[in-house]
């Protein structure tokens, strides 16, 4: 058998030699084409052409924000491509024209100003760079984090049952005008298993409801914040679309710096009565809170299933209705929280906690304490938000003092 092999060999290698240069050309080509793929490939995972400031990505062999620095893991061509086109330690700086981008008053004049220069050398508070964001532009995004919000509760998820409408001037009237609960069925196993749903329930729990009272904000609340931020902005594709927006405006020039911001203005805390640190904006507008003997902020519809279907809520009525045929709908809402009033509780029923997150999000950093005109599937929707002027954190940065859906023009 062996000797039979050992022939065969023999004979294949001795008619080898004919058929050798074109059977070695075709596998030189074959191995060089390989080669080029996998350096095209290598060098794609390796350079951080196009992603400076982004995330940590593990699909990459390294990584191009500041976090790599302390990690150790910056590609590296970091410092040459990011590093350079920042404005850190160079605000106010002369003019150099080796420069591949500026950080002085006069880049904006002549269009180029490194992308983190508003963030960094200009900001003023909530908002910062808003003012060169147009209405158009933040119409294109909201219908863009609309199309993106597959989070949404679909019809057979979620069953509402609005009831009695009423006009703007009877919303005050305190009555009683619906019978039965505003909800008539949500799929909690479908909805609620969902992490950003998950998240924000860790959160609704957190609060002490009376203004006046000092929020204690314990080490697992703090962890449970941070979860929420990282499901709702960094692990859903609609919060990748609002950074990048913002990140192509120069607002914000990593997701670091995004997600740090956004904790501190929904997240931080301040005092609404008594000098206690008493309150923020993520409590007011998705918790609600209890201020002068009236239910004030509270603009969240799982909040409001939640209260509702443990008999603290009592739902009286309705006072305008969204033009929207499907979840999301925004409506205005008249109920009692525990005995406590509320004139008009506007909410986005229906929709992910990420998406209402980030057009609230959206709205106060691009005009805070103004109207921000969105756009859902070609239909308006107007955003009211407030900043709160008592105190700030940071460099003079405001925090959210309020935001709901304004009451549609008739």
């Amino acid at each position: 058998m062996w000797a039979g092999l050992h022939k065969r060999e023999t004979e294949v290698g001795a008619r080898s030699p004919c058929c050798c240069p074109a059977r070695m050309k075709v596998i030189a080509v074959f191995a060089l084409w390989a080669t080029l793929l996998c350096l095209a490939h290598t060098n794609s995972l390796d350079s951080c052409q196009g992603r400076c400031g982004f995330g940590t990505d593990s699909g990459y062999s390294c990584q191009c924000n500041p976090s790599c620095e302390r990690y150790r893991d910056c590609c590296s061509d970091y410092t040459q491509l990011c590093e350079a086109t920042s404005c850190k330690g160079r605000c106010n700086e002369q003019y150099n024209p080796a420069n591949e981008c500026h950080c002085n008053s006069k880049c904006s004049q002549h269009r180029n100003c490194c992308s983190d220069y508003t963030h960094v050398c200009d900001g003023d508070g909530g908002g910062s760079g808003g003012s060169a964001i147009t209405d158009a532009e933040i119409k294109s995004v909201s219908e863009a984090l609309y199309a993106l919000d597959s989070n949404r509760a679909s019809a057979s998820e979620l069953l509402i049952d609005p009831q009695v409408l009423i006009s703007g001037s009877q919303s005050g009237s305190q009555s009683d005008l619906s019978p039965r609960p505003f909800f008539r069925y949500v799929d909690e196993g479908a909805l609620f298993s969902r992490p950003t749903y998950a998240a924000l329930l860790a959160l609704l729990d957190n609060y002490n409801r009376m203004t006046g009272q000092t929020e204690n904000i314990s080490p697992q609340e703090m962890a449970e914040q941070d979860g929420f931020l990282r499901e709702t902005m960094s692990n859903t594709e609609l919060g990748r679309e609002l950074f990048g927006f913002f990140y192509t405006k120069g607002i914000y020039p990593t997701q670091e710096d995004f997600l740090y911001d956004l904790k501190m203005m929904w997240f931080g805390l301040y005092s609404r009565s008594n000098n206690k640190m008493d309150s923020s904006g993520f409590e007011h507008i998705f918790a609600g809170e209890i201020k002068a003997g009236k239910v004030s902020g509270f603009h969240n519809w799982i909040q409001f299933y939640l209260l509702e279907k443990s008999g603290l809520l009592n739902y009286y009525s309705h006072s305008f209705n969204g033009p929207w045929t499907r979840y999301p709908d925004v409506m205005g809402l008249q109920f009692t929280w525990d005995g406590y009033f509320k004139q008009v509780g506007s909410a986005v029923i229906g929709c992910s906690p990420e998406f209402d997150f980030a057009i609230y999000s959206l709205c106060y950093i691009t005009r805070p304490g103004k109207q921000c005109r969105l756009s859902l599937g070609g239909k308006e929707l107007i955003i009211q938000t407030y900043t709160w002027n008592n105190s700030s954190y940071g460099n003079g940065k405001k925090y959210i003092g309020t935001a709901y859906p304004a009451t549609p023009r008739t």
